[in-house]
């Protein structure tokens, strides 16, 4: 899906660089990104493109997925970028000097965690060691490691938001916690190896992420909300949809995780969500349904629903820690949504 065929995503590749901390830090770096066919790491890859080809900035932009084809129908042929084979259950078989490496490979829906618990733990720790390695031999200046809002368990609902300190509560006997104790290992990876080898790292913890780039496997509510409007069908609930969340469209995800990279405390992890953007599944279903006209219908649950749905009631994280170093959102939740469909309408409509 070639979405520079949109003008709007253009001027948010803009927007999302001028809020940016050190965003001149990256100027003649190399930058290794996994998992560069994913909603946030796409975004990221293009947004590092458009710095370098518009600001002259001269980064070199390592993209790696598991299909070279499908980076380079997705991102097109630039000087300045090479696509790199790369399965995060396998050993790494290319030999890059890295400045930065942006870790941001993995199964993020829960179809993925119900179907292969094992494999999605090991993929997750395995992945972050062998990277790390990596990063750890080929001059790696930093590591960020994409991690997860869910690594705050089944919080206290009584807290207006989770910070970066707060650990709640995760049955360890669940196969459905292989997610986020797996994140939680893969975090501690990293600041062992910053106190054990030097390798500077720092976390994000992506709160629910929305934007164009959403794959047809992808079963969170949120994707099939935006899915179905944009299909011109009835957004399906099954169930109340109560559970209240923070949500973030990727552009302003983006802003924050490159902020983080370059102008982050190493070792530390950030919240990265939208302060005025927390509002509960139900909510952002109807905030979809009205952007397209449609409407939000209730289905009775199937078996598999039921296995796919979070245990966790409440998932609101402050951004207090990131907004420190000088970061802020650009678009609330009503723009994140129109511009998820009105960019994907465009492609749609250059394609017909």
């Amino acid at each position: 899906m070639n979405l520079h065929q949109s003008k709007l995503y253009e001027e948010d590749l803009k927007t999302t660089l001028t809020h940016v901390v050190g965003a001149e830090k990256f100027y003649g770096k190399k930058v290794l990104i996994t998992g560069a066919t994913g909603t946030i790491g796409s975004f990221t890859a293009d947004a590092l493109i458009h710095l370098s080809q518009k600001r002259k900035a001269d980064i070199r932009i390592l993209l790696a997925g598991r299909s070279i084809e499908k980076l380079q129908n997705q991102f097109g042929n630039y000087d300045n970028v090479k696509y790199l084979s790369y399965d995060l259950n396998a050993p790494i078989e290319f030999d890059e000097d890295v400045d930065y490496v942006i870790h941001a490979a993995g199964n993020a829906h829960p179809a993925a965690f119900n179907g292969d618990p094992v494999g999605t733990i090991v993929g997750n720790v395995d992945s972050t060691h062998r990277l790390l390695e990596y990063a750890k031999n080929h001059g790696g200046k930093r590591f960020l490691y994409v991690s997860s809002g869910e690594v705050y368990g089944q919080g206290d609902s009584s807290l207006d938001a989770f910070d970066e300190t707060y650990s709640g509560y995760m049955d360890v006997l669940s196969p459905r916690s292989c997610y986020p104790l797996s994140k939680r290992m893969a975090e501690n990876l990293c600041v062992s190896y910053w106190k054990q080898y030097g390798v500077e790292s720092v976390i994000v913890r992506p709160c629910h992420t929305y934007g164009p780039f959403m794959t047809p496997s992808d079963n969170r509510a949120h994707a099939q909300f935006l899915h179905n409007a944009l299909s011109g069908k009835d957004i399906v609930m099954k169930s109340a949809g109560t559970q209240m969340r923070s949500y973030n469209y990727v552009a302003d995800c983006v802003s924050g995780l490159l902020t983080v990279l370059v102008s982050g405390e190493t070792g530390e992890a950030y919240n990265l969500a939208n302060p005025k953007s927390a509002l509960t599944i139900a909510e952002f279903a109807k905030k979809t349904a009205a952007a397209e006209n449609c409407k939000v219908v209730f289905e009775n649950p199937t078996e598999s629903d039921v296995a796919n749905r979070s245990p966790i009631p409440k998932q609101v994280l402050t951004t207090e820690k990131l907004e420190c170093l000088g970061w802020r959102p650009a678009f609330g939740i009503d723009v994140g949504i129109r511009h998820t469909l009105d960019i994907l309408k465009d492609v749609r409509k250059e394609n017909a």
